[in-house]
C-alpha cells in the first residue's frame, strides 16, 4: 500500500528551505533507509506543492513524520495532508 503525503508550501519556501534542509533531507533519508518512504520531492515551476510517496500500511509513520519535518515545524508548509495512493501501475 503507498500513502502520499502532500505538502503546500509557502510562497517564499525556496528563499527559506536553507537553514532547516539537512535536517529535512536526513529524516527523509533515514525514512528511505527503513523501507518506509519511497520516494519524495518538490514540484517546480512553481515550487508550491511537495510529494512524499510512502510505501506503508501504517499511517502514524507517515502523520509522525509530518508532524516532527522541520519544514512543517518552522512554517514552511502552509498544510499537509495523507492520502492512501492507488497505484495501478509499477511499484511492488
Amino acid at each position: 500500500m503507498y500513502l502520499a503525503l502532500q505538502y503546500d508550501l509557502v510562497d517564499d519556501y525556496l528563499d527559506r528551505r536553507g537553514e532547516f534542509r539537512d535536517e529535512h533531507l536526513g529524516l527523509a533519508r533515514a525514512a528511505h533507509a527503513r523501507g518506509e518512504l519511497a520516494l519524495a520531492g518538490a514540484f517546480a515551476e512553481p515550487a508550491d506543492e511537495a510529494l512524499l510517496v510512502w510505501s506503508t500500511e501504517d499511517r502514524a509513520v507517515v502523520e509522525a513524520f509530518a508532524a516532527s519535518d522541520p519544514y512543517v515545524l518552522n512554517g514552511l508548509v502552509r498544510s499537509w495532508r495523507v492520502r492512501e495512493w492507488n497505484v495501478v501501475v509499477g511499484g511492488s
